[in-house]
């Protein structure tokens, strides 16, 4: 299992501790560290849409007007940071976000 996110993200950091405490394998990608690559962005925005993109961040509101009207693609490769996360890959299924749904999901009961 991977999750795409930022070791500074206190909801990647609650998703990974859960699912590791589970004793699920998982890999941790800092998008920041480490960016998509354009097949891996355009796989995710082809799974969610505009949700990919968190728009009540601080990040996403310092973004200039051509960004902001921009694809998602170009917003978060100009910055990683407004990306929403988790993104977490489970073989070939992607989940966003860790809510009770996706833990329900991704935990043994």
């Amino acid at each position: 299992m991977i999750i795409y996110g930022l070791n500074t993200c206190a909801v990647c950091q609650r998703a990974r501790k859960a699912l590791e405490g589970a004793g699920i394998e998982v890999s941790f990608r800092d998008i920041r560290a480490e960016p998509l690559g354009d097949d891996e962005l355009a796989e995710l925005i082809n799974e969610f849409g505009d949700r990919l993109v968190d728009r009540t961040s601080n990040d996403y509101r310092a973004l200039n007007d051509w960004l902001k009207n921009s694809e998602a693609e170009a917003q978060i490769s100009a910055q990683p940071k407004v990306m929403a996360r988790p993104v977490i890959r489970d073989g070939d299924t992607l989940h966003l976000g860790w809510d009770d749904a996706i833990q329900e999901a991704l935990l043994p009961n």
